[in-house]
């Protein structure tokens, strides 16, 4: 297993595998299937992150529309998530602490994101959240019945091009933020739509690394807690879409 996926490292995957064969070897080579990963183990661990997902985003969608200032709680949410995210990545055994926390604290940054943009271009939300879960459901059945086949110049192409999406924003923001420079992706400009939509194209096609790092997963029988360690990394994924399409769609709303 050699997957390129940022969230899923070689070197955590190594890791959990040293974990699973030390368990098999201490039942003598008698694998117990309750404590290794499993496909549906890890969907259900998926429904549970999204309803925390969501029901902390509640509290920062309420506060903006109770007339409080719910931005304390929605960057330092992103804040915390995203600590929690690189913990993570080093120590994968705590994922089944991890995962619930980033979701409570994603909840926080999504819920009021969306209620700002909901303000300012009304319907917008569920718009998103529609085509979120459109393309999520697309790419799964699309990876199911193998009419797209991960292979490894696949997961080459993908990572590359979200790394240098990745760095690309990352100087863009410290450009805008300490000097005059406005990145092209700013503004509703048909380039800057343009853009939007190859990053969504981006983000869609990381699903593909997502379900097939699980499968492989649940092939090698890695330990249980990897279930959410693999939930999680699909969470990343659909947040980082429906963000993306949040963008996208305020770009053309805003043209009209």
């Amino acid at each position: 297993m050699e997957s390129r996926n940022p969230f899923f490292k070689n070197k955590t995957f190594a890791e959990a595998e040293s974990v699973d064969a030390e368990v098999i070897q201490n039942q003598g080579n008698v694998i117990d299937y309750g404590q290794t990963m499993t496909v549906s183990g890890t969907i259900n661990k998926s429904f549970i992150m999204l309803l925390l997902l969501v029901a902390s985003a509640s509290v920062t969608w309420w506060m903006t529309y109770a007339g409080y200032n719910p931005m304390v709680f929605t960057i330092g949410g992103a804040i915390v998530a995203f600590i929690l995210v690189l913990i993570s990545v080093f120590k994968p055994q705590y994922s089944s602490y991890l995962a619930p926390g980033y979701a409570l604290f994603e909840g926080l940054f999504i819920g009021g994101i969306s209620a700002i943009f909901e303000a300012m271009y009304p319907g917008i939300v569920i718009q998103a959240v529609s085509c979120t879960f459109v393309t999520f459901l697309v790419c799964f059945g699309l990876y199911k019945y193998e009419i797209v086949k991960v292979t490894e110049k696949f997961r080459s192409v993908v990572v590359a091009a979200t790394l240098a999406i990745a760095t690309y924003y990352l100087i863009t923001w410290l450009l805008s933020m300490f000097t005059s420079f406005q990145p092209v992706h700013y503004g509703n400009s048909w380039i800057s739509i343009g853009i939007s939509a190859f990053v969504i194209v981006i983000a869609a096609l990381n699903l593909f690394l997502d379900f097939d790092q699980i499968e492989k997963g649940v092939q090698e029988r890695y330990p249980k807690y990897m279930e959410w360690y693999g939930a999680m990394g699909l969470m990343i994924t659909l947040v980082w879409l429906y963000i993306e399409f949040l963008r996208l769609l305020s770009k053309l709303s805003s043209r009209d």
